[in-house]
């Protein structure tokens, strides 16, 4: 009869050596096994998982939709003949259009004394239980009434902390405890292809969610020479614009702000602010009710593979110095046109559009070392940066919230840069404020202003006088100066 024993029967003849292996086998195993479930414990849970392959934002919406808010605004406004058509008052290419009047049938109507009010819808989202609100300058821009919609259908009226157009960054604050917030994420860390969701009241749906992947970063767009943005093919709609920007695990990496479109809807490319550049303006606003921003005083220009060649640069690189603004920090410093900026403090110049960014993060009146290229050497100088220049006598800053602002800050030519320039007279264009009069007639940094409706302009009072007799419905003929050729753009002081 066959002898049948227990599969787990004891063995009886294993010797002292065998039962010590099998103890440091064991004891490694429970060892690998702990380390793992330690490891699997330890990741970041993510606020979006996966099915079918794809990410399911289900959760993320759930968790962040009550933080995110729709504001309507309302100001009054002289009314105009006849009838607009609903995209007559937006830019052609790219539209600060969240915050734009709605199409008729939206606003308001003319009142009996010759107004009209006038509607706006965007987005936001809350930063603090105690009712602060991040949303895009743009959307309050001008306002008389700021209203915020919760989640939870309450409406209250906004108060405006501060705004900065340069970064189109607002920030406002209901009268609220216990509001629920979002986690902010490190817009730094962001790569090309990742997936990203955005929350917003598109055409006033509220709460409406659409996704897509980062198409770039640190893209410049004309006129934002401030804000390296994030661009999305996120589907991003009139009433978006200052909704969040998300990533996978439920982080605010952006806030959403214009689109690319010659159709007057979304056509695939939309561009959002990174987070980190809006916190540190909202900081800014929320502590001095301002920003400030670093200034060197120089005109700069990309650098060409002709160019670099020229100049005796191993590659394109860096930031070239076209004009030096007279009695500005890199005047005093002594920079000089024809400079090559490559490095400042421990960045490198790669293109010329990096080097507002970082200096305008630099505190004025804090130095920062540049590399600079001349003459074939490189050597450091150290710049002491000033303050970005509001208004004075030197460099005007024609951008404030008064009716007759174009949105420029220029500044006088010295002798010999109308020497240099083969002109009269005229005003050199240092920077264009987003979405304004000048932005919208193509005016850029470097330009000179001749002439402003046929009359010349000498000085910076000069252009300010002119523009505060413009009329505000009839746009007028601008003579500008560049790249040494002479043109006419057409000036709308109302385009705001």
């Amino acid at each position: 009869m066959a002898d049948l024993s227990c599969i787990d029967a004891p063995v009886t003849d294993t010797s002292p050596d065998q039962h010590h292996y099998a103890r440091r086998w064991q004891a490694m195993a429970l060892m690998v096994l702990l380390m793992t479930a330690l490891m699997v414990m330890s990741l970041p849970a993510r606020a979006v998982e996966q099915k079918n392959g794809l990410p399911d934002f289900t959760s993320l919406v759930k968790s962040a939709a009550p933080a995110v808010v729709n504001i309507s605004t309302t100001r009054e406004a002289a009314a105009r003949s006849g009838m607009m058509g609903p995209n007559q008052q937006l830019p052609d290419i790219f539209r600060h259009f969240f915050g734009d009047q709605l199409p008729p049938g939206f606003g308001g109507m003319p009142d009996q004394g010759g107004s009209q009010t006038l509607s706006s819808l965007g987005s936001g989202f809350i930063i603090s239980e105690d009712g602060y609100i991040l949303t895009n300058a743009h959307v309050i821009d001008g306002a008389d009434t700021v209203t915020v919609r919760l989640n939870d259908r309450r409406e209250m009226t906004a108060e405006v902390i501060g705004q900065d157009q340069k970064t189109d960054i607002a920030l406002i604050k209901v009268d609220a405890k216990g509001l629920p917030t979002l986690k902010m994420g490190d817009s730094d860390g962001l790569e090309t292809g990742e997936w990203v969701a955005a929350i917003g009241s598109p055409f006033g749906f509220d709460h409406s969610v659409t996704a897509g992947i980062v198409s770039a970063i640190n893209r410049t767009l004309p006129t934002e020479s401030y804000v390296p943005f994030i661009q999305t093919d996120v589907a991003i709609n009139p009433g978006n614009s200052g909704g969040p920007l998300f990533n996978l695990d439920g982080e605010v990496v952006g806030i959403n702000s214009q689109i690319f479109t010659r159709s007057g809807g979304f056509m695939g490319v939309s561009f959002a602010i990174p987070i980190n550049v809006a916190m540190d303006i909202a900081d800014q606003l929320k502590d001095n009710g301002r920003v400030d921003r670093g200034w060197l005083g120089v005109v700069i220009q990309p650098v060409s593979d002709d160019l670099a060649d020229s100049f005796g640069l191993d590659r394109a690189r860096g930031a070239l110095i076209a004009d030096v603004a007279p009695d500005s920090p890199a005047e005093k410093a002594g920079l000089r046109s024809g400079d090559i900026i490559l490095k400042a403090g421990d960045s490198d110049i790669d293109t010329s559009d990096a080097l507002p960014r970082l200096i305008g993060r630099v505190s004025p009146d804090d130095s920062i070392d540049l590399r600079v290229q001349r003459d074939g050497h490189e050597q450091t100088i150290k710049v002491k940066v000033g303050q970005w220049p509001d208004s004075d006598d030197s460099v005007s800053d024609v951008s404030g919230s008064d009716k007759d602002s174009i949105g420029l800050a220029v500044s006088n030519l010295s002798a010999e840069q109308r020497q240099q320039m083969g002109i009269d007279a005229g005003v050199l264009v240092q920077q264009v404020a987003p979405n304004s009069a000048a932005a919208r007639a193509g005016l850029q940094p470097g330009d000179v202003v001749v002439e402003l409706a046929g009359k010349p302009v000498d000085s910076v009072a000069t252009l300010r006088r002119l523009t505060g007799q413009l009329d505000s419905k009839k746009a007028v003929p601008m003579r500008i100066s560049r790249d040494g050729a002479t043109l006419f753009v057409p000036l709308r002081p109302d385009a705001r």
